[in-house]
């Protein structure tokens, strides 16, 4: 092979070539520690705990956790029970390992004091003749694995009459159910990709070769997520399924590469070096996007999008370097049988649509003009929700098998009217009676239940040496006492958030120093931060990507042109999610948004950057625009489509509602970004390319000269 006068990059793909052995035998090997990572690194559920430490809602739940030595609860409801067995099963929550301390209503109210000098609270609103209820708090906090096995225990106590709730509760069935389908999610992206690639490139086998190679770039990711100790549930779902669609790109360039050398009479090693050598420079820029697009997540305060950002970003990088390595070794391994396998390609003529694109471009233009309102619109019309009931629930709903927590929170709120319940640390040397008055105060709130604390639970009537000394230890500590409050009202409902927020005001009146914690003050929280949030990273990605384009393609205005393009695409995608009333994990505006402009603006970028060359070439811009288009659907087509179906098969799988949703709405994005720049783009080139060509390096002088 001649390598007299070959460019540098042309040296590295020769070298790729020459050592592609010794390639495939270091990608096995590095495998082994990959496969450890994986199966090393812990999984977080809760995402409440991606609230910055900062705010005092976390400060409240480190504060309790240290003073009281609590972390999570639960309170289980039990149902046509007698007060003896009621007894007895709580007595037996407290010999599980990870709980801290047990009560109920037989341990607030000592048999010795008559009834009638108990409040009324505790007299008439603890005291339900079918139901009662355990309040269980445990050693570890909310998500940690002690108190998910502390569930598990309570459950095999009694599962016929008691019911656990809460979020304790809800991230150990969200648990048991990831676990069951996260293999299952890869499997059907993996079979549904081949499908449809086998169909779409002209190989049966090079899209086994390609999921391979892949695969092994997956690995190398989720292995090197051990460094992080812990990734949260929806970056480990997703990862593999989205990594799959995003860096599929990467292959079916190289393929398309190395084919058209193999199809002019290029001996095939040097044709691989050529395609390995054309493969980096033409998804240097679309890789680099890609990264920054996720990279943008890393922004969010909201720190789950840090999470979900790097972990991607890691996994594009490792998806370029595979593409470039491992794949062209098992290309040329795999020579002979691929030769055998190929096959007529279903995608249809290209440069016929072409043709007929650049002739209509102007309808092309009047169709973007006239969706652009209305998508626009709709995307603000999206209905976010931070529910976790409705955020797990998916199309058909979660059964009660699938998730008890379901059934035991509806029977909360049926026999106690308890939508959530909100927890006050105060200062522990607060006197009895103001005490007392703050937490009458806070029962008078609107959709307050009840109020469980030290002073509510004897009144003004009785000191808190009257408590029994388990429930004293319970909420009393020696800075700080523990209020419970029970609200009628769901999580992050505008009810509930005005309700949280009388109750710091009347807090505060009695104790400035005082924290109001639990999941319905963090939910409310984490709606003011994420709507900060979501904006902000909007607006890095955006103009990430457009930097990276600008110093790419060395264009003012084709970056410009290429951004609008995707954001339509994604704001129609969005759109459709507003006008059907489709409800939204509050993670998934954002996530879609980043995501689908990082992925799908290697289409765009693909389609520039031919127009670009055969404009230079001296081309007019019909022709440089139909030949740009021609050859790039074939690629911008392939890949999308293994996007859409990797995603989409997920999608219409799980049962995990905010799972099933991100699955549906990347699928279609892609089909959108797909649409949009097979037929928008070329119509904005041909009414934009004298501009273009005046604000492009290396384009100035077409239109000096008096070209058209």
């Amino acid at each position: 092979m001649e390598t007299g006068g070959v460019s540098e990059e042309m040296k590295l793909g020769e070298r790729i070539v020459k050592n592609r052995k010794l390639i495939l035998i270091v990608a096995a090997i590095l495998l082994i520690p990959a496969v450890i990572g994986y199966r090393s690194t812990g999984i977080n559920y809760d995402m409440l705990s991606y609230l910055p430490d900062n705010m005092e809602t976390m400060k409240g739940e480190k504060l309790l956790r240290k003073e009281f030595g609590k972390g999570g609860f639960t309170i289980v409801v039990t149902e046509n029970m007698s007060k003896r067995a009621v007894a007895d099963v709580a007595e037996k929550y407290k010999k599980i390992r990870h709980v801290d301390s047990v009560f109920n209503l037989n341990k607030v109210i000592d048999p010795q004091v008559p009834r009638s000098m108990y409040p009324e609270a505790v007299r008439e609103k603890f005291d339900n003749k079918n139901a009662s209820m355990i309040v269980v708090f445990f050693k570890t906090s909310t998500s940690d694995s002690g108190s998910l096995e502390a569930i598990k225990e309570i459950r095999a106590v009694n599962d016929k009459n008691c019911y656990p709730s809460g979020l304790t509760a809800c991230i150990y069935d969200l648990r048991h159910l990831c676990e069951g389908e996260e293999l299952k999610y890869v499997i059907i992206a993996v079979l549904l990709s081949l499908l449809i690639m086998m169909f779409l490139l002209d190989s049966y086998l090079a899209p086994f070769i390609f999921l391979l190679c892949i695969g092994v770039a997956i690995m190398y990711n989720m292995g090197s997520n051990i460094f992080f100790g812990k990734i949260s549930y929806i970056t480990q779902a997703i990862a593999a399924v989205l990594q799959l669609g995003v860096t599929m790109d990467y292959s079916i360039f190289l393929w398309h590469s190395y084919m058209e050398n193999l199809d002019e009479g290029v001996d095939r090693k040097l044709a691989m070096a050529r395609a390995v050598d054309d493969t980096m420079v033409s998804v240097t820029g679309s890789s680099v996007t890609t990264v920054a697009g996720f990279l943008a997540l890393c922004f969010m305060t909201y720190t789950m999008g840090t999470d979900l950002g790097i972990v991607m970003a890691k996994g594009v990088i490792f998806g370029v370097i595979s593409s470039v390595t491992v794949l062209p070794s098992m290309l040329l391994m795999f020579e002979n049988i691929l030769k055998k396998t190929r096959h007529r390609t279903l995608i249809p003529d290209t440069r016929k649509l072409s043709h007929g694109l650049t002739a209509r471009y102007g309808i092309y233009l009047l169709i973007f003009a006239v969706l652009a309102i209305p998508a626009i619109y709709g995307y603000q019309k999206d209905n976010v929700v931070y529910d976790f009931e409705k955020i797990l629930n998916g199309r058909q709903g979660l059964s009660v098998k699938q998730a008890p927590f379901l059934e035991a929170n509806r029977k909360l709120e049926k026999d106690f009217q308890i939508g959530t319940t909100h927890m006050i640390i105060a200062d522990a040397e607060l006197p009895g009676r103001k005490g007392y008055d703050m937490s009458r105060e806070i029962d008078k709130i609107d959709g307050v239940k009840t109020v469980l604390g030290a002073d509510l639970m004897l009144g003004s009537a009785l000191p808190k040496e009257m408590l029994p000394n388990e429930v004293k230890t319970a909420f009393v500590g020696k800075e700080h006492q523990i209020i419970m409050v029970n609200s009628g009202y769901k999580v992050s409902t505008p009810e509930c958030n005005a309700q949280i927020g009388n109750i710091n005001r009347t807090v505060e009146k009695y104790d400035k120093s005082a924290k109001v914690i639990g999941e319905g003050p963090a939910m409310k929280d984490l709606i003011d931060l994420t709507g900060k949030d979501f904006k902000r990273v909007n607006i890095i990605s955006i103009m990430a990507v457009f930097l990276i384009i600008f110093f790419v393609l060395k264009s003012i205005v084709l970056p410009v042109i290429l951004v609008i393009v995707i954001e339509f695409a994604i704001y129609v995608n969005l759109a459709v999610s507003g006008y059907t009333g489709l409800e939204l994990a509050f993670i998934i505006p954002v996530c879609i948004s980043t995501i689908q402009l990082g992925s799908t603006v290697d289409y765009a970028i693909l389609t520039s950057t031919r127009y670009k060359t055969e404009r230079i070439s001296g081309k007019n811009k019909r022709d440089a625009i139909i030949t740009a288009t021609a050859m790039s659907m074939p690629s911008i087509i392939a890949s999308a489509m293994g996007f859409f179906t990797a995603t989409f098969g997920v999608g219409l799988y799980s049962d995990i509602g905010v799972i099933s949703t991100m699955c549906i709405l990347m699928a279609r994005g892609a089909l959108i970004s797909m649409a949009t720049v097979i037929l928008i783009l070329p119509s904005m080139l041909m009414a934009f390319d004298k501009l273009i060509c005046r604000t492009t390096m290396g384009m100035r002088h077409l239109y000096r000269a008096g070209e058209s």
